[in-house]
């Protein structure tokens, strides 16, 4: 049976909120591609690409309970809010840039908190 440690609350909605950041991102990403212009800018691409990466990588870290983890947790907000302005930035108006600027944002948060 594999070693199982309990994750706290907190934890958990950051490793969740980790996973809908990324998995929000991939979708942004597949969209300003589709939609090109402003959307695809490489700047934007990157910062669509850094957060999903980020994201990735902080609920690793916090699966693995790494020692690592609260700077992986700084890194990804950091990323998240980059990610959060860059949406905002290409068009406020789409849905897709609000929602992922809004997921960003929360993810964010929940990253700041585990980093402490």
């Amino acid at each position: 049976m594999p070693h199982a440690t309990t994750k706290s609350p907190m934890m958990q909605q950051c490793l969740q909120d980790c996973k809908d950041c990324e998995s929000m991102c991939k979708e942004t990403l597949a969209h300003c591609l589709k939609m090109g212009g402003k959307h695809g800018e490489h700047a934007h691409v990157r910062a669509l690409t850094d957060c999903m990466k980020a994201c990735e990588m902080s609920a690793n870290f916090m699966t693995r309970d790494s020692d690592l983890s609260s700077d992986a947790c700084q890194l990804c907000a950091k990323a998240c809010d980059a990610c959060a302005e860059s949406c905002e930035a290409v068009d406020p108006e789409d849905r897709q840039m609000k929602s992922c600027a809004e997921t960003c944002r929360r993810c964010a948060e929940s990253c700041r908190g585990m980093a402490g």
